[in-house]
């Protein structure tokens, strides 16, 4: 009976053999496995963080669009409180798992982009070090990154045969990636539109309103990146232990 192969410990270099001809490369082939759990627990919680938050901006909204609706109507002020504490909890653990996910992202996608140039070393445009560096050039981080997403998409692929690339479907990357911008400059949108200040009903009500729709598309953004995720780690694993010509 054939088992499935099994890596080696998180982190720990795979016994991929190393490219031919002359050394291009410094970068050694490890294991994203581990950090690869570790990125689909914490985006878990980003899902759980904003329907939280969901929750707590739709109990805004009716409550503003109650006195937007009756300029004579009295807000309960105990009410009022517990929405803005309600508000304030959602969002200081928004940040928290943000900041976590991002910081295991990061290290997760440099390792998947090192493993990358040791299968592929002449596949990328630009150095391992704008797997991190891309994500902190503004506007530019709307495009290095997918860049480096998809070269690395591809170098993790496998080769027929007959010897040609044998590129998975890249719709995780895609859809991810177009995901995560549109929320991006929604939220950009959000706060230029709203006024976070006012006192007014209405302002506090359309706030809340965009912040649902942020949350959303965060949400669809975060769904996406565990399927990119898990997928790439797959096949770079497979790649690893396989060897890089497919078996089928």
């Amino acid at each position: 009976m054939s088992h499935s192969p099994v890596g080696p410990p998180s982190g720990a270099p795979y016994p991929y053999p190393a490219p031919a001809g002359p050394p291009a490369t410094t970068a050694v082939l490890r294991s994203p496995l581990g950090l690869a759990t570790a990125l689909t627990v914490l985006l878990s919680l980003v899902i759980v963080a904003d329907v939280v938050d969901i929750a707590a901006q739709a109990g805004r909204y009716a409550l503003m669009g109650t006195a937007v609706a009756d300029e004579l109507a009295t807000v309960d002020q105990s009410a009022l409180t517990r929405s803005d504490v309600f508000v304030g909890v959602t969002v200081a653990l928004q940040l928290l798992t943000m900041i976590g996910t991002i910081v295991v992202f990061l290290v997760w996608f440099h390792r998947v982009r090192c493993n990358g140039e040791v299968f592929s070393p002449n596949g990328f445009e630009k150095s391992r070090g704008w797997a991190i560096g891309g994500w902190f050039i503004p506007i530019a981080w709307y495009w290095i990154p997918s860049r480096i997403a998809r070269e690395t998409w591809v170098a993790s692929s496998q080769t027929t045969q007959d010897g040609r690339l044998r590129p998975a479907d890249s719709g995780p990357v895609a859809f991810w990636w177009a995901a995560w911008v549109a929320g991006q400059l929604l939220d950009q949108l959000s706060v230029f539109v709203t006024k976070e200040n006012s006192q007014y009903a209405d302002d506090l009500r359309d706030a809340a309103g965009m912040t649902i729709a942020v949350d959303g598309l965060d949400i669809l953004a975060a769904v996406l990146a565990v399927l990119f995720v898990r997928k790439l780690t797959a096949m770079q694993h497979r790649k690893a232990m396989e060897g890089p010509v497919a078996l089928f």
